[in-house]
């Protein structure tokens, strides 16, 4: 691949409510120039929050960042929807139970660890060739396979017991649906309940704090400054290359792990590798001589 001469890292969105992450990675190509120009996590469109956007060649280290997501957001009990969030048909309301703040923690609390969770109807899974939203949108029902999900953090920010409202913290693995854990925690307490609202506050290692406005199409405000991969990689093993194997990796040449990481990676890890200056070099994939093969070479010779 040619050098890395333009814009290269990953700038990080607070996406606003009613645009698809599409539309975002539309905008960000323009404001850019760039062709090359990839989201890390789907939002919905009425979501708002993290949205990583990867920049040129740091489209191709998508796969190797962290996949755990953090959210917080508000749960209405009470409310049935076609789409598990207010956004959708409401289908039915009654009262909600009275709770305490601790009878909602209790209520929580089956949610919490590895735990079987059902899609909703509107969301992307794949069923038979098509998504399952464009299908429920033409009035079908589907039997969605539940699939196994962690959260591995679930707090009670506040209940608002007037209003029949919670508000929660969630981190959890990739393809959790908030919207499936407001249905559910309705239904065990019987009286259904949807999404209010949600932000993402944390996704692939990046965070709110990074995270700056959507540009505008026709603004001249100077565009943010792309952070380097290394800060969402931190927690992967890294391998730092001398000057003289930087030649042998760009041109993709297998590499022994080195001797920080002799004995510490299995078969199948990914390393980053680093240049001797500190910068990027690419991925690598360990294996069980303990060679390292290239995966993402950035610069490559040839």
């Amino acid at each position: 691949m040619p050098p890395l001469d333009g814009p290269f890292g990953f700038v990080v969105i607070d996406k606003p409510a009613g645009l698809t992450s599409h539309a975002c990675v539309s905008r960000m190509r323009r404001s850019y120039g760039l062709r090359r120009v990839g989201h890390g996590g789907t939002l919905d469109p009425a979501v708002t929050g993290v949205l990583p956007i990867a920049l040129g060649p740091a489209t191709r280290l998508l796969p190797y960042l962290p996949g755990e997501k953090t959210y917080q957001g508000s749960i209405q009990l009470g409310t049935r929807s076609s789409s598990d969030d207010l956004q959708g048909e409401i289908l039915e309301t009654q009262p909600w139970p009275e709770l305490s703040n601790q009878g909602c923690l209790e209520a929580l609390a089956p949610f919490r660890g590895t735990i079987q969770q059902r899609p909703p109807q509107v969301s992307a899974v794949h069923v038979d060739g098509e998504r399952a939203h464009a299908r429920a949108r033409r009035g079908e029902s589907m039997d969605l396979a539940a699939k196994t999900v962690t959260i591995e953090r679930l707090n009670l920010l506040d209940w608002d017991p007037t209003s029949g409202r919670l508000r929660i913290e969630v981190h959890c693995t990739a393809g959790t649906y908030i919207r499936a854990l407001a249905r559910d925690l309705g239904d065990a307490l019987g009286c259904g309940g949807c999404l209010a609202d949600l932000t993402r506050t944390q996704a692939l290692g990046f965070h709110i704090a990074q995270a700056h406005p959507l540009p505008e199409s026709d603004s001249n405000l100077e565009l943010p400054e792309p952070l380097s991969p290394l800060e969402a990689l931190q927690t992967l093993p890294k391998r730092t290359l001398t000057d003289s194997e930087e030649f042998d990796w760009r041109c993709g040449r297998r590499l022994s792990v080195g001797e920080t990481l002799q004995g510490n990676v299995k078969d199948g890890d990914a390393v980053v590798v680093c240049k001797a200056d500190g910068s990027i070099a690419g991925m690598g994939l360990a294996e069980a001589n303990q060679q390292l093969r290239p995966k993402v070479v950035f610069d490559a010779a040839g």
